[in-house]
């Protein structure tokens, strides 16, 4: 199939099928995608004498590594559901501006933020929980992983374009190369090189940078079906205005998701202290394996919502969105649920620390039991997105973590003590799950009469 009538099958393949094409490999990249921390965070658990301590220092740079995945979120996730968009509606010309504009965006961001948070890295850790025990495990580790952040805004950012024009698999295999080589390197730096944290780091940045070149390549070369080329890489006012409207809305989704962390973390150590912080950064992980998959459905369906959407088939649209949010309910329904009834299973993979494992497993059941019935908010929020509904958007993105849960997590503390930390997350998941489904059903049916 050549590239100029690539991207039709978004239009015109059975839509069964076709989902299932586009969601199988967008899952897998999801989920070798989380691999960068996760196989990370389990090496460093194991490490000999210190590992418990490491991990827990690890866990603290969290908000730091969220915040640059949102900002690779900000661009690639708000320029490419506007392409695809361009795609339908048969203007390649725009889709290519709209790619070249997100990648200055990705380059722009990677400048700032490795310089900025170089410069403030260790009082920005003691803001987001480090102690004296861990804050040298936590400055090591970010320290190098700073480095390679012009490969993680380009590795994330950019291959959402790579799936947003059809091409699942390739996205995949983006994903798939990098994380090949992390999982080889860690042993190696972490163990055999004596490295510890500072070898993990190195392996991250190493794999990013592999995924970064491929999917630059892929990007310029022919068998693209929009490419990416030096002279849309100059920002034009209007495009950025149009990729800062959408992208706000998976920025805020991942940056707060730092917020969260800082708050969580922080009122963990003051009601618990360094043991409690350690289940965060393990439930953290797992949180990940929950939610990742859910999100790679969403991403491997978002193109065709918006490719349909761009064409004007309504019927398509609703298809493929029915089947979008049954999809991700039965998903986070099966994943939280083994967590919840068998917490060990998770909590045992990241330390050797009995102690930690086992309270580990006293709070999990609470902290996941509202993400069972999170998929029907990932299907309403993905779908926004790709409908181009970017201030519904928005205000779902701030729902669930500014307005409800970070709230939560401070007042609850005072009255249930530590438990009441993790007794804000379900409580703000159901909460927000309502809303949205409201939302949804109320602006779905303005869009549809619109198109």
């Amino acid at each position: 199939m050549g590239t100029s009538n690539k991207d039709e099958k978004l239009g015109s393949a059975p839509l069964g099928k076709l989902m299932l094409s586009m969601a199988l490999p967008a899952v897998a990249a999801q989920l070798i995608n989380v691999l960068y921390n996760i196989v990370d965070r389990i090496y460093i658990g194991h490490i000999h004498g210190y590992g418990d301590v490491a991990l827990t220092g690890v866990g603290v740079t969290f908000p730091i590594i969220t915040l640059i995945s949102a900002f690779s979120a900000f661009a690639g996730m708000g320029g490419a559901p506007l392409a695809s968009i361009q795609l339908g509606k048969q203007r390649r010309d725009k889709a290519e501006e709209i790619l070249g504009n997100s990648a200055g965006l990705l380059i722009l961001f990677a400048i700032v933020l490795t310089i900025g948070f170089s410069a403030f890295k260790t009082p920005i850790l003691y803001a987001f929980g480090a102690s004296d025990i861990t804050i040298t495990y936590a400055r090591d580790y970010i320290g190098i992983y700073l480095i390679g952040t012009i490969f993680v805004q380009t590795a994330l950012g950019l291959n959402a374009f790579i799936s947003g024009q059809g091409e699942a698999r390739i996205a995949m295999f983006s994903v798939l190369i990098g994380a090949v080589v992390n999982i080889c390197l860690d042993p190696f730096f972490i163990f055999v090189l004596g490295m510890g944290v500072k070898g993990a780091a190195l392996a991250t940045i190493i794999s990013q940078a592999i995924s970064a070149v491929w999917v630059v390549h892929f990007l310029m070369s022919e068998k693209s079906v929009i490419r990416l080329k030096f002279k849309n890489i100059r920002l034009k006012k209007d495009v950025v205005k149009m990729i800062s409207g959408l992208g706000i809305s998976p920025f805020i989704m991942q940056s707060t998701e730092s917020l969260v962390t800082i708050t969580l973390n922080t009122g963990l150590q003051k009601y618990g202290g360094d043991l409690y912080v350690g289940t965060m950064s393990i439930m953290m992980s797992i949180m990940q394996l929950i939610v990742i998959p859910i999100q790679g459905i969403t991403q491997g369906v978002q193109p065709i919502i918006s490719y349909n959407y761009g064409a004007g088939n309504k019927e398509r649209v609703k298809g493929a969105f029915s089947r979008l949010v049954v999809s991700c309910l039965i998903g986070t329904l099966v994943l939280a649920g083994i967590a919840i009834g068998k917490p060990e299973i998770y909590a045992s993979i990241f330390t050797n620390n009995e102690e930690l494992v086992e309270l580990t497993c006293q709070v999990m059941p609470v902290y996941f039991l509202g993400i069972t019935i999170f998929g029907i908010q990932s299907a309403c929020q993905s779908t926004f997105l790709a409908l181009g509904q970017a201030k519904v958007s928005l205000f779902i993105a701030l729902l669930r973590k500014i307005i409800l849960l970070i709230p939560l997590a401070i007042i609850l503390p005072k009255f249930m003590g530590v438990m009441g930390i993790y007794r804000a997350e379900p409580i703000a998941d159901i909460i927000s799950v309502i809303t949205t489904s409201i939302l949804f059903i109320i602006n779905m049916k303005k869009v549809l009469r619109n198109m």
